[in-house]
């Protein structure tokens, strides 16, 4: 729980408050960014405006169920039961966020993808009864589809809830993870089913992958977001675990595919108007990590 002993100066007066605990990993700014701001000052996430309306007020609470540290509190609890049952929440066709982040993978955003043949979730969110309840409810996990090592947060968990294969490169199994159900061996995209393909991408980490859905939706782990900031695409030398030469190579292999949605662990997500701009985008990616 948040405490108001330790809340931040920087938070603006009245129920919500950030409190020192936050490890700036950025997810109440996207849940309700016109709620809380990042203080440079602190490095750390701030209420830089009490929410004052209804959706404010919902989106503030579901940042706050989100929060991977419980480093947020309010005063206003009727809100927080409301927003526990708001997971996961619809972001595209087929697409939810699960919210309810966890502290073991720094706040990464996770995904449930619905589709007949099977939903699948992308890598771990914190486990939750509210979530495993409304999962159900959406039908279900056939697979959890786990990008690399860093974002397995309760892969078991969910396993024993939902009864969901798990799938995680081999070059990232490690002692939580060597009874995932399924392992993908070597660098060529493997097929698993009509409209869902592995494609691994070394880099970030040696078994790093990402996930397409129907030439449509990329879910990237932690290889490739974009940046609200700059309007750019983005990857980052200072979290890449084991070879940004293999990144960039990596990233190159990504041309030959056709999407136009960025679903990332960390960083924002991102829609391009075609495929065609996405290529263009990160074509220019490619050079400036060349550069």
């Amino acid at each position: 729980m948040a405490r108001t002993t330790d809340r931040l100066p920087e938070n603006a007066p009245g129920d919500y408050f950030v409190d020192t605990s936050c490890i700036d990993c950025d997810t109440c700014r996207f849940v309700a960014p016109d709620v809380f701001g990042r203080s440079d000052r602190a490095d750390k996430s701030f209420v830089r405006r009490q929410p004052s309306t209804p959706a404010e007020r919902r989106r503030a609470a579901m940042a706050l169920v989100s929060c991977p540290t419980s480093s947020i509190g309010t005063a206003r609890k009727e809100d927080v039961a409301l927003a526990a049952r708001a997971f996961p929440e619809p972001i595209a066709p087929s697409v939810y966020y699960c919210g309810y982040a966890s502290e073991s993978s720094f706040g990464a955003s996770s995904y449930l993808l619905t589709r007949p043949g099977g939903n699948v979730l992308v890598d771990s969110p914190r486990a939750a009864r509210p979530l495993f309840d409304a999962i159900r409810a959406l039908g279900g996990a056939r697979w959890m589809f786990l990008t690399h090592r860093d974002d397995v947060a309760d892969h078991a968990l969910f396993h024993k809830e939902l009864g969901c294969e798990r799938i995680l490169h081999a070059a990232d199994v490690s002692s939580g993870t060597r009874d995932v159900e399924r392992t993908i061996e070597g660098r060529e995209p493997v097929v698993l089913a009509d409209d869902l393909l592995a494609i691994p991408l070394p880099g970030h980490t040696r078994g790093s992958m990402a996930l397409l859905h129907a030439d449509t939706h990329l879910f990237t782990g932690d290889h490739l977001a974009h940046d609200e900031q700059d309007d750019r695409l983005q990857a980052w030398q200072d979290v890449c675990w084991y070879s940004w030469e293999e990144q960039m190579r990596s990233m190159e292999r990504l041309l030959n595919h056709r999407f136009t949605w960025i679903l990332p662990g960390h960083g924002r997500r991102y829609q391009a108007p075609s495929a065609e701009v996405m290529r263009a985008r990160l074509q220019d990616l490619i050079g400036r990590m060349r550069a």
